[in-house]
């Protein structure tokens, strides 16, 4: 079992069942995230599961400059701030840049490094010391036991509350694929390991100007993750994919989402006993 942690008052690992983190790629608006997160909340309710609100307030890593990349710092955290107030939800967001790190942390409950950025020293150690738990992805280039590397790097800044993220290897050109190997192999590194299952079905890069992705093979490979083991499940979740400002050919649609949280919810009491 990897080791407890604390967002709020949720536990995650130690045989707990998986904590659900979802919401938009990027934010659209305070209203969107709002009905989004609410709904979301409601439907992991509905099922026994707690709950942790994730947007991005800003993509720096869109594969076009003329992509949307979000509402910016300021205006990201303000809605952040509304969901958290509201609806009493934890919140999570990335950064991409050390200077974000402590503005970030007044707000969000998990700060998030990127998989491109996972290796980023400072990054890494500016979110550490913040005290707020940190989820790093694993780059697509890395294998699982070179996360111990970048655990060590927050640990050492005096920050143990770390979580890692599944999220796929770079297969080829515009594509990746996913290792279930790769999660007992985080565990074993001590800290609670998470599942992103909609980035691993993107093609990097693969509409030219934008990321593709195959959201159709989510349930397959999200029920595999679960039956390995997992201590939270990462999904990007839009009530109209096809419409979204990011990663439109991977988020999952909203009125899909509550069958398949629940066969998920099954199969976890099932793996944990």
């Amino acid at each position: 079992m990897s080791q407890e942690i604390y967002i709020d008052s949720i536990p995650i690992g130690e045989g707990h069942p998986f904590v659900l983190i979802a919401g938009p790629c990027v934010m659209e608006g305070e209203a969107f995230c709002l009905d989004l997160a609410a709904s979301l909340r409601d439907i992991a309710s509905g099922v026994g599961l707690s709950f942790i609100f994730k947007a991005s307030l800003d993509k720096a890593n869109r594969t076009s400059i003329r992509s949307y990349r979000g509402p910016g710092l300021e205006e990201g955290l303000r809605v952040l701030q509304a969901v958290k107030k509201r609806l009493s939800v934890p919140v999570l967001t990335d950064i991409h840049e050390s200077a974000q790190a402590g503005p970030v942390a007044l707000v969000a409950d998990i700060l998030q490094i990127p998989a491109f950025l996972c290796r980023q020293t400072d990054l890494l150690v500016a979110a550490a010391r913040t005290g707020r738990p940190v989820n790093v992805k694993k780059g697509q280039f890395l294998s699982p036991w070179d996360m111990r590397n970048v655990a060590d790097k927050i640990v050492e800044a005096g920050n143990s509350r770390v979580l890692l993220t599944e999220r796929g290897y770079s297969f080829g050109y515009n594509n990746l694929v996913v290792d279930f190997r790769s999660l007992p192999i985080l565990r074993s590194l001590g800290f609670p390991v998470v599942y992103d299952a909609t980035h691993s079905l993107q093609m990097p890069g693969g509409r030219g100007d934008a990321s593709g992705g195959q959201r159709e093979y989510l349930p397959e490979l999200a029920r595999a993750a679960v039956a390995v083991g997992i201590d939270a499940l990462f999904m990007e979740v839009h009530p109209d994919p096809d419409a979204a400002l990011s990663d439109s050919a991977t988020q999952w649609p909203l009125h899909e989402l509550p069958p398949l949280l629940g066969k998920l919810k099954a199969i976890d009491t099932l793996v944990k006993g």
